[in-house]
């Protein structure tokens, strides 16, 4: 039961990475900068918004 349950978890999490590389990828270069936010951070912050923090 626990195998499926971390399965589950690990497909929300990859959802809301991919969501979240997305929705930050389609920003102009001029909306991220806005934002504090270059375009190499992107992975990262997608990251973080899915697994938290290293």
């Amino acid at each position: 039961m626990a195998a499926i349950q971390h399965v589950q978890e690990n497909r929300a999490r990859r959802v809301i990475y991919r969501q979240t590389a997305r929705e930050l990828n389609a920003l102009t270069n001029r909306d991220l900068a806005d934002l504090g936010i270059s375009r190499a951070m992107i992975t990262r912050l997608a990251y973080e918004a899915a697994w938290g923090s290293k």
